[in-house]
Order: structure tokens, then C-alpha cells, then sequence
């Protein structure tokens, strides 16, 4: 109970919280019939201040709060919804792994809810957050990232897609994007299309061709794009970059002959695993397995037209 008010009243019906010492005017918020009284004005007054936790404390004890002793950390996961664009403040190499430790800057959007270890998608690359400020953050690249990804090649002053993970609020805009780079695209040309922008990238490795599909998802530097056209024969891929989203990734500032980090649709890579399975004589579903039998029956009767 409160240490100013007391209980009054002989049975249920008529028990109420009534002043012990304070005016009504001290009080506010008070619930009748039961249950915590208001703030107290002058008991308030009474009791100490205590010193505010800074923000960083108060979301490290949050989260240790909060988390089961015997929890599994969950895989990180990403929209492909860019959120700010940072620049690269600085760089260093470290001669021991081979690797590259990259520190952020103007990343505050990104940062307001950030601990240490939490990941954020650099260019579409999953990285793990060793330390930050207020607008800046730091982050190692391993030398496998760094031959995988385009981010060996970034150059102070340069800019980057940046995205956090996931939460249960975020909305779902884009399509789930693990940050795993499958291959590096060079851009092959740029053509304008009215006030849009259409790309046509060819990828190192030519086996991610098979996941990629016509009106299907791809991921190019961290942000989640259309696929327009595919050419297998030819090894190509186009995807169209609208006015809006030109200004805010930064594919578009990328000249023909630069390189672009991409990660196919997930569910491409689940449905061919699937697919060779069935030929293996692994077995699939039902569903799927009438699926592939309709689309074989299909090109059959195709060429047969032919």
C-alpha cells in the first residue's frame, strides 16, 4: 500500500482508499475499490532520487532480462527494405586474419535500439556490431566475406545499404533475406527507362542462374528488387530501378563494370533442392511431385508442337 493513504469501510461493498495525512489535491490517478493507488505528491517528495541508467545500460539489462537462460539465438533475418545509406569513415586491415575491420558513419537511424552484437546488413552482407556510438558503428569482415562481397572493395567516403535485422514488429516489404551473399554481378549495362533505370548484371558464378526466375525476388547490394529478364544462354539477368528507389540505394550510383553483391531467393534454392531430390529418387511431397510431373508434361507437348 501506499504510505500515505489506508483502507477504509467495515465490508467489500463500501472499502475505499481514503487520505491518511494528505490533502485530496495531493493525490492523482487513485483506483477505488482496490488495487495500486496513485502517485502521492508529497510522498514523492520524500523519497530519493535515483541517478538514470544511460540508454545503453537500460537496453543491455533489458535484453539479459528478457532472454531465457536456456534460449538458442534465432538466425538473423532481412526485408531487403534499405534503410539509410552510411558512409565508410574508415578502414582498417588487420595483417593477423586477413580480414577488415569497417567503422560506419551517419548510421544513427540504424542505431537508436543497437547493442553490441547485433547484426546489421552492410550491402547485403550480415555483420556483427563490435562497437558503436551515438551515429556510428563498427563492424570485422572476414577474408571470406571479403571474397565473396564486393566489400573489399570499398574505399573510405564511399556509401553502403544499410538494413537491421528483423523484429517482430518490422513489417514484411521486401521478402526474407538471410544477408549471405551468394556471388558478386558486374554491371553490364544501364538504360534508361522514362525517369526508371533498367540494369542488366552478369554473376560470377553462372550456377545462382537457376534461381533466378522472371517477376521473381533478388537481392542486390541488401535491397530486395523485381527480377524483369532472364537470359540463361546468355548469362544475364536485368531488374528496373525506379526514381525513388534510385535515391536510396546505391546500385544506381554504380557506374557500368561495377560490381554488385547478390543473394538469390531462398524459397528458389528450397524448391530446386526439392526438385532434384524427386529426380534422385529422393521423394517429395504430393503436391510438388504432380507439380514437376505437369510442368515436364508440359514442355514435352511444347517441343512436340514444335
Amino acid at each position: 500500500m501506499h504510505p500515505c493513504l489506508r483502507l477504509t469501510g467495515d465490508s467489500s461493498s463500501d472499502k475505499n482508499w481514503a487520505s491518511n495525512g494528505c490533502s485530496a489535491d495531493d493525490h492523482f490517478g487513485v483506483r477505488r475499490g482496490g488495487g495500486e493507488a496513485g502517485q502521492c505528491i508529497k510522498a514523492r517528495e520524500l523519497v530519493p532520487s535515483v541517478p538514470e541508467e544511460s540508454p545503453r545500460k537500460r537496453r543491455a539489462a533489458n535484453r539479459l532480462s528478457t532472454t531465457p537462460l536456456n534460449s538458442v539465438p534465432t538466425a538473423k533475418m532481412f526485408t531487403g527494405i534499405v534503410e539509410i545509406l552510411g558512409v565508410v569513415s574508415a578502414l582498417n586491415p588487420s595483417d593477423a586474419s586477413g580480414g577488415t575491420t569497417l567503422t560506419i558513419s551517419n548510421a544513427a537511424p540504424v542505431l537508436v535500439d543497437c547493442n553490441d552484437g547485433d547484426s546489421i546488413s552492410v550491402n547485403g552482407t550480415c555483420l556483427t556490431v563490435t562497437s558503436f556510438t551515438e551515429s556510428s558503428f563498427t563492424v570485422g569482415v572476414a577474408p571470406e566475406t571479403l571474397r565473396r562481397t564486393n566489400l573489399g572493395s570499398l574505399a573510405q567516403g564511399d556509401s553502403v545499404n544499410l538494413e537491421r535485422a528483423v523484429s517482430s514488429h518490422t513489417r514484411m516489404g521486401g521478402h526474407f533475406v538471410q544477408g549471405h551473399v551468394d556471388t558478386v554481378a558486374t554491371i553490364d549495362s544501364k538504360t534508361p527507362d522514362g525517369e526508371a533505370v533498367t540494369f542488366r548484371l552478369r554473376p560470377r558464378d553462372k550456377e545462382v542462374m537457376k534461381y533466378i526466375v522472371e517477376k521473381g525476388f533478388i537481392t542486390l547490394d541488401g535491397a530486395s528488387l523485381t527480377i524483369t529478364k532472364v537470359d540463361d544462354a546468355q548469362g544475364w539477368f536485368e531488374v528496373m530501378l525506379i526514381a525513388y528507389t534510385q535515391t536510396r540505394v546505391v546500385t544506381a550510383a554504380k557506374p557500368v563494370g561495377g560490381d554488385v553483391n547478390v543473394e538469390v531467393d531462398m524459397m528458389g534454392k528450397y524448391a530446386a533442392k526439392s526438385v532434384e531430390g524427386y529426380f534422385e529418387g529422393g521423394g517429395v511431397p504430393l503436391a510438388l511431385q504432380k507439380l514437376i510431373e505437369k510442368i515436364v508434361d508440359d514442355k514435352l507437348a511444347a517441343l512436340q508442337a514444335k
